[in-house]
């Protein structure tokens, strides 16, 4: 399984940033998939997952209410969109896959992509 993460940037507090994810060598449509960020100096934290058929979405506190995942089977993509952020969403974030569905991807996900990195200035 292959993860390519892409649209992060420089924005500032209170301005929306859209990642995306795009997902290779696997049916997509089988696997949950996720975000994770790690902020410098921190441990990598989970953000958001959605599960295969979008059924169960899940998101970390920190980003509920502002962060939105979504997918697209046909497309193979995952997307989040962040919107009010804020300097403490400044970290390199990271896309995720799991056959085992969504929680199973919050706990410990099977393949990692590169991470996108967003800076959020105040």
């Amino acid at each position: 399984v292959q993860l390519q993460a892409s649209g992060g940037g420089l924005v500032q507090a209170g301005g929306s940033l859209r990642l995306s994810c795009a997902a290779s060598g696997c049916t997509f449509s089988s696997y949950a998939l996720g975000w994770f960020r790690q902020a410098p100096g921190k441990e990598r934290e989970f953000v958001s997952a959605i599960s295969w058929g979008g059924g169960t979405i899940l998101y970390a506190d920190s980003v509920k209410g502002r962060f939105t995942i979504s997918r697209d089977n046909a497309k193979n993509t995952v997307t989040l969109q962040m919107n009010s952020l804020k300097p403490e969403d400044t970290a390199v974030y990271y896309c995720a896959a799991d056959v085992s569905g969504a929680r199973n991807l919050r706990d410990r996900p099977a393949y990692w992509g590169q991470g996108t990195l967003v800076t959020v200035s105040s």
